[in-house]
């Protein structure tokens, strides 16, 4: 067994997270730029179903909202859904490219406490990889939920 600061692995599960995060990862990501606001952000969200949006600007990734941020950073401090998205994103991202091995975006995520990474060629997004990819790709239901309970630990440390 081998710890990678998520989970547990088995060989064989150890094996499997040799694969680059190409394998893994989700491609046609939706995004929104510098443009819109939060409240068109949000309802992407709402017509996507899921938790972040990456805010991209002339093919340049510069930042990813959360819902989280959404609450913290516009709601819970009264600023009007009309405000811009550079204002409650997070501009610091952590991310990962292509030919990154899954193992190595898994040791991240556990270490930053992030549940998803961008990945990028040079600046531009080309894609995402959550946790959720591992789960499906990688992990038992219960590693799974081991590590989302890992991350979920420090949640007031999150970036995205």
């Amino acid at each position: 067994m081998v710890t990678t600061g998520l989970f547990l692995l088995s060989k064989n599960e150890e094996v499997k997270l040799m694969e680059k995060i190409r394998d893994i990862m989700t491609v046609d990501v939706e995004s929104c730029s510098l443009l819109d606001n939060v409240y068109e952000v949000a309802v992407k969200m709402k017509d996507l179903n899921v938790g972040a949006v990456p805010i991209v600007d002339n093919d340049k990734l510069v930042g990813m909202i959360t819902d989280r941020d959404i609450v913290l950073r516009c709601v819970a401090e009264k600023h009007p859904a009309s405000s811009k998205v550079e204002d409650i994103m997070s501009s610091h991202l952590l991310t990962v490219t292509k030919d990154t091995e899954a193992s190595e975006a898994a040791r991240l995520m556990a270490e930053h406490q992030v549940r998803r990474l961008p990945v990028v060629e040079g600046d531009k997004l080309v894609g995402i990889v959550s946790l959720g990819d591992f789960a499906v790709h990688h992990l038992t239901d219960d590693q799974a939920g081991e590590a989302l309970t890992d991350i979920s630990k420090h949640e007031g440390e999150a970036q995205h």
